[in-house]
């Protein structure tokens, strides 16, 4: 069989990395999805795949296509053609959605987070029909347009279309293609979510603080309502909180310990920490990450935040919140408890509101996927894969996938990402040489799987 030109993959990935960034497909600002589902509907049509747009009742297109192979096994893979929003843009070194290469790297939204990957999978598709007429195996694919917002139409796109999605195997969103210690990154499965707003509103407006010692103070309520839910080390208070939670199996753990610790390294680095919290490292670390909930503040808006002074009792305070969960904790449950437990701490008048709900699932370790995937992987880099159990973030579509229908599935190491790729910030980039790796590795993926 004939070598595969790799170099010219990796050039064609990187132009269609460009075409799908210059698209500004924020999902929280609900902009440009209809215009890029069309574009990412265009480029699988041009690549042999049949084409149609799947959608719920409301919120925008998923984009699905499949295409037969010269097997009867099928493969399901999963991305999304949305982005976060790009504030604050003054960190961007270079435009959000002009791609720019520089020192080696792709800078542009997106690039990481997720249109590297498509960009690579439509790239070795692309090629092995080109070399060999078709592919080793057929291919299903559905891209949607809101992960970044935790999915809230996916799992009724999935229910809807079934039959759509009938496969063998699936790859989601993917993991590292190279960590920095040069291993391969396998990913089994993700932890779940509950997003939450939490609001207070005292008065009809902001008033002199000279009143401050006889009216309410909005912010001041919210601060103790916040430090109601979480000790200083990280314990959740709120009762119930652990009572489902699965501990790790004895093979997990010893997965844990044979796993890299190159992203340790790397966040230890970049932001200067002596440790942690706790002073974890090493496997605690490691499992900490895969399977401890969490409870986190992600913003805090109340008064005033200008220059100098503006002398004020709040009116109102709002916080952000997003709690982690693992098997076999479920969102429902953990919002029921925190309404129940503001209530028994006395902040009955603070106002809970949903923002997201996702449930956390994975595959098992002992999986012949698992098995096949890692396999490739170590052969094609030549080092030993890293298997992360669970993820510490939340991939909803994996869920609804298990759920409607059954089809296993890993994050492969098919992705040009890196721990210091900037996801979700200014300055969001992909090495090129990332990009090498994850098309080799695709490309015998599809011919072992074909096998």
């Amino acid at each position: 069989m004939t070598e595969p030109d790799y170099e010219q993959i990796e050039a064609d990935a990187v132009a269609l990395l460009e075409v799908l960034c210059r698209q500004p497909s924020v999902s929280a600002e609900g902009r440009a999805l209809d215009e890029t589902a069309a574009v990412v509907e265009e480029l699988l049509g041009e690549s042999g795949f049949e084409t149609r747009q799947l959608r719920a009742d409301s919120g925008p297109a998923a984009v699905w296509g499949e295409q037969a192979g010269r097997s009867d096994y099928t493969l399901l893979l999963y991305n999304h053609y949305d982005v976060q929003p790009v504030e604050p843009l003054e960190l961007w070194e270079s435009p959000p959605f002009e791609p720019t290469v520089r020192d080696g790297c792709l800078f542009a939204r997106g690039t990481a987070d997720n249109k590297g990957e498509l960009a690579v999978r439509l790239a070795v598709i692309r090629a092995i029909r080109e070399q060999r007429g078709e592919l080793p195996i057929g291919i299903r694919w559905i891209i949607e347009g809101e992960e970044e917002v935790l999915s809230p139409h996916f799992d009724e796109i999935v229910r809807r279309n079934v039959e759509l999605l009938q496969a063998d195997g699936c790859l989601w969103e993917g993991s590292p293609a190279r960590m920095n210690d040069g291993r391969p990154a396998l990913t089994l499965g993700f932890k779940g979510a509950l997003a939450v707003r939490l609001d207070v509103a005292h008065l009809k407006g902001d008033r002199h603080s000279m009143t401050g010692g006889v009216l309410p103070n909005a912010a001041w309520t919210l601060v103790r309502a916040l430090a109601s839910l979480r000790e200083p080390d990280g314990r959740v208070r709120m009762p119930g909180f652990y009572d489902a939670v699965r501990a790790p199996t004895a093979p997990e753990l010893q997965a844990i310990a044979d796993e890299s610790d190159a992203d340790e390294l790397e966040l230890r680095k970049t932001e200067q920490l002596e440790q942690f919290v706790d002073g974890v490292a090493g496997a605690a670390f490691r499992e900490r990450l895969a399977f401890g909930p969490t409870c986190n503040i992600a913003g805090i808006d109340s008064g005033y935040s200008g220059p100098g002074m503006k002398t004020i009792v709040p009116a109102r305070a709002s916080a952000w919140l997003d709690f982690r969960l693992v098997a076999d904790q479920d969102s429902a449950t953990i919002l029921a408890l925190l309404r129940s437990h503001l209530e028994a701490e006395g902040f009955g008048d603070v106002t809970v509101t949903a923002l997201g709900m996702a449930e956390p699932a994975g595959t098992a370790l002992d999986h012949e996927l698992v098995r096949t995937v890692a396999g490739v992987a170590e052969a094609v880099a030549g080092r030993p894969t890293s298997i992360t159990v669970r993820s510490g973030a939340t991939l909803p579509i994996v869920y609804s996938l298990e759920r409607h229908i059954g089809v296993p599935g890993v994050s492969a190491p098919d992705n040009p990402l890196y721990f210091g790729a900037n996801l979700h910030a200014p300055n969001e980039h992909v090495k090129l040489v990332d990009i090498g790796h994850a098309v080799r590795f695709t490309y015998a993926l599809f011919d072992a799987l074909g096998g």
